[in-house]
């Protein structure tokens, strides 16, 4: 009883010496009190919750006295030192990408620009676009939570290819090329589709192509070829 503190945990209790001196104790309680005292304890100790590293908090969602459901999210702490970017990768380029590869960031004015490396990588395939979720770890001062990045990847080197526009791309994969001054179509393997381009095969070198979208272009129509501030340019006769 002289080292019992209430502002601490209960300690352990002293052994019995004997028999009759621990059915003494028994009947008068003091066991199941103590442990009901110990479940109390634990369960004390699930309301303390410790972050793992120091930041902020940029979220609250209750309040001191709010009853708390289970499941229920408090809000959000935040390590304003470090920052994840997630961005969603073809399934193709799966294998080519490896934790601790180095990424070129930059924000969406193209003004700033970041170095990140890749932290992790989930092993799960979306089922609707067949794409695998990257985690890029990043470091910036005016890096904020909830910043727009562009992150530009090395996934593969790709030889004998060219970046056109998406717009001149036909079913996919054809583009119109021009051949004695006639339209023809042909086929070409798309080996990466960007955003506003795409990246295709399948062309030979030096072959003349549009350079811009021709309203009722077909194959077999004729074209004359037009220069301009040294770029070749279709146009119907």
């Amino acid at each position: 009883m002289n080292n019992f503190d209430i502002n601490k945990r209960v300690p352990p209790l002293p052994e019995t010496d004997s028999e009759k001196e621990k059915y003494f104790i028994t009947g008068r309680g003091i066991i199941s009190d103590y442990y009901s005292i110990r479940n109390l304890e634990e369960r004390l100790g699930k309301y303390t919750i410790v972050a793992p590293f120091d930041g902020i908090l940029t979220e609250a969602l209750v309040t001191r006295g709010t009853l708390i459901r289970q499941g229920q999210k408090l809000g959000e702490f935040i390590d304003p030192s470090v920052y994840e970017l997630e961005v969603s990768v073809a399934k193709k380029f799966s294998d080519l990408l490896k934790v601790g590869e180095k990424v070129a960031l930059a924000n969406l004015d193209e003004t700033e620009n970041y170095t990140g490396v890749i932290s992790r990588i989930n092993a799960r395939v979306d089922q609707e676009t067949q794409t695998i979720e990257v985690f890029i770890k990043v470091q910036g001062e005016d890096i904020r939570e909830g910043m727009f990045l562009q992150a530009m990847i090395d996934a593969r080197d790709e030889e004998n290819a060219i970046e056109i526009p998406r717009e001149l791309l036909v079913d996919r994969s054809k583009v119109y090329v021009v051949r004695d001054s006639v339209l023809d179509l042909v086929t070409v393997k798309p080996v990466y589709f960007g955003k506003n381009t795409v990246v295709i095969k399948g062309l030979e070198n030096g072959e003349q192509m549009l350079s811009s979208n021709v309203p009722g272009a077909y194959s077999g129509m004729l074209v004359t070829i037009q220069k301009e501030n040294g770029s070749t340019k279709s146009d119907m006769p």
